[in-house]
């Protein structure tokens, strides 16, 4: 944990929008990813040093590293008689616990904040070692800063919400947690309304580990409406360097949660996060063929990270959005209405497509499905040559892997075809892009249907030469088998293209679509804007989608075997254990939250990370800008801020003079990503 993750900023101080964003993907989908960046800085149009002399702005998240680099060097000249006890954990505290709150942006985008050099120095000048929390409180009612956490309140029977805090241990390389972290509700604070979960690192190493808080709302709280509130104490012990003694800290972190009555079913939707790949180290395409610069699909597809566009949309039409972590024979069917499952790359398990048939027919939930591409052909046609590992590079599998999801949709007649098709879609008023998606193959008589003129873009991609327009069927709406009174099974809706909600490169997006697909599955109706027809003469058997020979899906899949490539045994569900609670006497009013600064929100703010990606329009360097708050520091601080200045000019030396790849938006995570040919 000696690493420091940076953002960077706009000249007036906003998040960039090439700046990197969290959440990690390495803890999805088991629960929520870690606050990555630590903090921000100026990254955009900063003046540096060009091979052809002279200055130049530069503007990228390389870009605002240096100028961190650059600090640290400075704060650590500047306590030169401390040297001695400076370590990465504290210098890393000294940054985040003085850095300053971005208005307007969440804990995601900006982490701890902006730096601040003087307050960075006046904390290292009387530090004592200690530990610290990153985030140093749960509010998960604050937004937008506690963002996704505060744009849903919890209810009895919801998914658990997970939070995963740091502890920075700047007593030593090696720490230990006393016991177990101990939760405190408040007696007057309705902290009974919750239960908490708490894992934590056996040991920190090095400088650090975690505590990942998991929450939900208790029985009792079922027709509750208000707030709960409690503590956590955690204290580690270290051993110092030379024998001198054990070192003790300990550290509170502060909870909050906002309770709603447990929401009708109907407007309950599960977004089943287990069955799409985090950021795996394989080859994995991107959803769209036409973005030839960048194929790989490197942003850990999750409902709060590339597809939070539409879940502010949901949210915004009065639905809660859960996410399932885990396989799909670990959620009660009585409580959703309807389970959406989007761009799914893993493979099921045999248990889980037999439960899930079981939960439609017998138990009402209904299912929408968001496909993409899949063509073993296609998939040979776009491999390429990576520089790094000096080796040929062939997709695991398509945008979607459309073999195992129609072993899926197969018990109700649908299929998805391996043709990829593209074009501009109008139903009425609506508008959007069918982008490098899948055509359907096999649909029930009992379905209707929509078909819409596309070209083959498959054709394209190995032909060379664009097909002509074609109607295919691309949307599929499967009613109940029994519709007499009584009945108790759900509806099933499925589309051939995810590209429309993803954020990641939407032209036109398709809310209206799933605004339709909703009202199906939930109502049975079909408004008359909605050409569709019945099926006829898709309902023939359709054989099994072709594997691709060679592919190593098994490397990164949660559910096939590495040894044997077929699925493993089911694991077992979470079962959570949940911490015992000791309630002290305080009420909310007693507490005070650290840089909180609460705007109240039902969960619908929409702050800058709900921006589309963009690239980077960086402005000129205006020298009236204010690149850190410092107060007014003794003179030596100004000269030692102008010997980092100079240090930050050399490191630009090793720029070569295309700078294009800083003008993009990079995963939190994204450290290691091959460098691609394009095809």
């Amino acid at each position: 944990m000696d690493v420091i993750g940076v953002g960077g900023l706009t000249q007036d101080g906003r998040i960039a929008s090439f700046s990197s964003r969290g959440m990690t993907t390495w803890e999805l989908p088991a629960g929520y990813g870690r606050v990555k960046p630590d903090i921000v800085t100026f990254g955009t149009s900063v003046r540096g040093s060009s091979l052809k002399g002279g200055c130049r702005s530069l503007s990228g998240t390389s870009v605002a590293s240096p100028v961190v680099a650059g600090v640290v060097s400075l704060l650590a000249s500047a306590v030169v008689d401390r040297r001695e006890a400076l370590n990465p954990a504290i210098m890393k505290q000294a940054l985040m616990v003085t850095a300053e709150r971005v208005p307007n942006a969440n804990m995601f985008e900006q982490g701890a904040g902006k730096i601040n050099l003087w307050k960075a120095y006046k904390y290292l000048i009387n530090y004592e070692p200690r530990i610290t929390l990153s985030p140093s409180y749960l509010d998960l009612s604050e937004c937008p800063y506690m963002w996704p956490y505060c744009s849903q309140p919890i209810y009895t029977g919801g998914q658990p919400v997970t939070a995963n805090v740091t502890i920075l241990n700047g007593m030593g390389v090696v720490g230990h947690i006393v016991g177990e972290p101990t939760w405190h509700p408040y007696v007057q604070g309705n902290g009974d309304m919750i239960q908490v979960s708490i894992s934590s690192s056996a040991v920190l190493w090095p400088w650090a580990g975690y505590m990942a808080v998991t929450i939900v709302a208790s029985p009792a709280a079922a027709h509750f409406e208000g707030y709960a509130m409690g503590h956590i104490t955690v204290t580690v012990t270290s051993d110092q360097k030379e024998g001198g003694g054990r070192l003790e800290s300990n550290a509170t972190l502060q909870v909050k949660v906002r309770l709603v009555a447990t929401p009708p079913r109907h407007k309950r939707i599960l977004w089943d996060q287990f069955h799409n790949l985090g950021y795996p180290p394989g080859y994995f395409p991107r959803d769209n063929l036409r973005m030839k610069n960048d194929p790989l699909d490197w942003n850990g597809d999750h409902i709060h990270t590339n597809f939070r566009q539409l879940y502010h949309h949901l949210r915004n039409s009065g639905y809660y959005v859960e996410t399932l972590g885990s396989p799909l024979s670990c959620f009660d069917a009585s409580q959703y209405g309807t389970l959406l499952i989007v761009d799914p790359e893993e493979e099921l398990y045999t248990d889980d497509i037999a439960k899930l048939r079981n939960d439609v027919s017998h138990h009402g939930l209904s299912v929408i499905v968001l496909a993409d591409w899949y063509n073993t052909s296609v998939m040979h046609r776009i491999k390429f040559y990576d520089e790094n590992t000096r080796q040929w590079w062939t997709p695991d599998t398509g945008g979607s892997n459309l073999p195992a999801l129609n072993r899926l949709l197969q018990i109700w007649g649908l299929a998805f075809s391996d043709q990829v098709w593209e074009g501009d879609i109008t139903v009425g008023p609506h508008e959007t892009y069918f982008a490098s998606g899948a055509s359907l193959a096999s649909v029930p008589d009992s379905a209707h249907v929509l078909t819409v003129p596309l070209h083959n873009q498959g054709y394209e991609v190995l032909e060379g030469t664009q097909s002509a327009t074609k109607e295919v069927p691309v949307l599929a709406f499967l009613p109940r088998p029994d519709t007499g009174k009584g009945s108790t099974s759900g509806r099933v809706a499925v589309y051939g293209d995810s590209n429309c909600v993803d954020d990641s490169h939407m032209q036109k997006d398709c809310f209206w679509l799933i605004d339709h697909m909703l009202r199906f599955v939930i109502s049975g109706s079909i408004t008359a804007d909605l050409p569709m027809h019945q099926s006829s003469g898709l309902s023939s058997q359709q054989d099994p989608l072709p594997l691709l020979p060679g592919s190593r899906l098994n490397r990164y899949s949660k559910v096939v075997s590495l040894d044997t490539g077929k699925p493993s045994a089911l694991p077992a569900c979470n079962n959570w254990t949940w911490s015992k609670p000791i309630p002290v006497n305080m009420s909310m009013e007693s507490v005070d939250f650290p840089m909180h600064h609460h705007t109240h929100s039902d969960g619908l703010h929409q702050s800058s990370v709900d921006q589309p990606f963009s690239e980077v329009q960086g402005g000129d360097f205006t020298e009236e800008h204010e690149s850190w708050q410092i107060g007014s520091p003794p003179m030596f601080i100004v000269v030692l801020a102008s010997t980092s200045l100079i240090v930050f000019c050399l490191t630009q030396l090793r720029w070569s003079g295309n700078s294009s790849r800083h003008n993009r938006r990079k995963s939190a995570l994204n450290t290691s990503r091959p460098t691609p040919m394009r095809f």
